[in-house]
């Protein structure tokens, strides 16, 4: 995402809308503080009697951060309205279908805390560690990117020294880490409704703001289709187009499922809640929202492109509808919202970022101490308040990795949506092909899920990043899902079919070596043909 300095800068009073902003999250937290009480049950999933509305809200805000906030108005800018308005609309029914009626019931018959506690019971330790670890990985990539994203904007929005971009990103890193520390999943939950509400009222406003400057609705609504928009056809099977309409169903089908059925986050809010019934009810009022909060999005970008194309003169040298989409929201924020109401937009978009990151924190800490301290051989019992400490260390170490990650995730190059397909996606189809084969594989090996991680990985890997490993055109990011998920299902199946229970580590390693060698030459002879 590149955005482009400006001359503007926040005045007092939206300075004071933001310091009110973090004080009413460091509040929640300190209200629910309990130093001397309270247990991991409690901090981790609430005692399981959350409200199914309140399951389904923190949801939707565990799964979309500031790159969907930003992102979506600027993808129908720059690219057009098919990811913004059918990807969540048209994957919705079988998003209901797969996760509500074939995962969730498995997750809530169980007393598990985290998910990849399912993955020992049928594919052993190593397996569960596999997942557990591919899970951290994503998690921490994905909240530096938002960190990055969110530290930028805010530089870019109130006119600070765009060196002081590291401090801006440890302040809020360091907000929403104590908030989180203190108060466990249900403080999570609770400032995660009122970043709902907040980063909602947010957009509502720039498009009511954008509205009033034009003088009524009519005069942004689109019409046609843009001259810079690339074709957006129903279907074709050439890799380097962009976006279809059925690919974008196949993907973000594939990608929901796959996150909504393995990410520990999602899987976490479901075992907040009572029981299959209201986890359901819980994932439905998620995707409406996913849907509701995607129109309302792309409403903004298509406000702004219409705004911003009466006023050319106020777009800053270098920035395009073609090129530079995701500029467009900060940029009017900076220019032409009111004294105040800017203040109480970009605090929705910390609202955007803080409820992700908090998200975040709370379901790695869980993952850290299930699948690795307590699931460790050599790991003694400690009593409740040992453990609350535990994780507030863990809470304080997550943080600061996390605000470290934000030094890299700024080489990766493409709008909001292409990164963050580009690296936070890249392990969720992989990491749910474990889960498949443990589900729904019966005769499914330690050893089949392995090379099924594996396989899956690669595959997503050279789809992502074809352009860089080959120097070929990129192929579109809406193939890296399937083609993830297909490798890891087929390898998963077949090295399943191999003999390999209580086999020997040196027969291990010689069907290790057998399983990856046509990985190996298959990837040596595909580069070695394309360049």
């Amino acid at each position: 995402m590149a955005l482009f300095p400006l001359t503007f800068a926040f005045a007092t009073l939206d300075w004071v809308v933001l310091g009110v902003y973090a004080a009413i999250l460091l509040g929640i937290g300190f209200y629910f503080y309990r130093p001397q009480g309270g247990t991991n049950e409690e901090f981790f999933v609430g005692n399981r009697q959350t409200h199914p509305l309140l399951a389904g809200i923190s949801l939707f805000t565990a799964l979309t951060s500031i790159l969907t906030y930003i992102g979506t108005p600027g993808e129908y800018v720059q690219n057009g309205p098919v990811l913004v308005f059918l990807a969540n609309l048209i994957s919705l029914p079988i998003v209901q279908l797969v996760v509500g009626y074939f995962l969730i019931p498995v997750f809530m018959r169980l007393p598990i805390t985290s998910v990849y506690e399912l993955l020992e019971n049928r594919l052993g330790l190593v397996a569960r560690r596999t997942g557990s670890l591919a899970y951290i990985l994503t998690r921490l990539v994905w909240m530096a990117l938002i960190l990055y994203t969110c530290s930028k904007v805010m530089v870019y929005v109130t006119g600070c020294d765009p060196r002081w971009g590291h401090l801006i990103a440890i302040i809020i890193g360091l907000v929403t880490t104590t908030y989180t520390l203190f108060g466990g999943i249900r403080t999570v939950m609770i400032t995660e409704a009122v970043q709902f509400c907040l980063l909602v009222a947010g957009a509502l406003l720039t498009i009511a703001s954008v509205t009033w400057k034009m003088g009524g609705v009519q005069a942004w609504w689109p019409t046609h289709f843009e001259p810079h928009w690339l074709a957006q056809p129903m279907f074709s099977l050439d890799p380097h187009v962009r976006v279809t309409i059925i690919g974008t169903f196949i993907y973000y089908s594939i990608a929901t499922i796959c996150a909504t059925g393995s990410d520990q986050s999602a899987v976490q809010r479901f075992l907040t809640t009572r029981d299959a019934a209201a986890a359901r009810r819980a994932l439905l009022l998620n995707g409406i929202a996913v849907v509701v909060v995607a129109f309302i999005l792309g409403a903004v970008g298509a406000s702004l492109m219409a705004f911003y194309r009466l006023h050319p003169e106020s777009i800053p040298a270098g920035v395009t509808f073609a090129h530079n989409g995701d500029a467009f929201f900060p940029l009017y924020i900076s220019q032409f919202l009111p004294t105040g109401i800017s203040g109480l937009v970009v605090a929705s978009l910390l609202a955007a970022a803080m409820s992700c990151l908090s998200a975040g924190i709370n379901s790695l800490i869980a993952t850290i101490t299930k699948d690795f301290i307590e699931n460790s051989a050599h790991y003694v019992p400690h009593s409740e308040p040992q453990k609350l400490r535990l994780t507030r260390w863990l809470a304080l170490a997550i943080g600061s990795l996390v605000v470290l990650g934000t030094i890299g995730v700024g080489l990766v190059h493409g709008n909001i949506f292409e990164v963050a397909s580009k690296t936070v996606n890249l392990l969720s189809c992989p990491l749910f092909g474990l889960f498949f084969l443990a589900l729904f594989v019966p005769y499914a090996t330690p050893f089949g899920a392995m090379l099924s991680a594996i396989y899956g990985v690669t595959a997503a890997v050279f789809v992502a990043y074809w352009d860089v490993l080959t120097g070929q055109p990129a192929i579109t990011f809406l193939w890296i899902a399937p083609c993830s998920l297909g490798a890891s299902l087929a390898a998963g199946c077949l090295f399943s079919l191999w003999k390999t229970r209580e086999r020997s580590t040196l027969a291990l390693g010689v069907y290790t070596a057998a399983g990856l060698l046509p990985l190996v030459a298959g990837c040596s002879w595909l580069l070695h043909t394309v360049r």
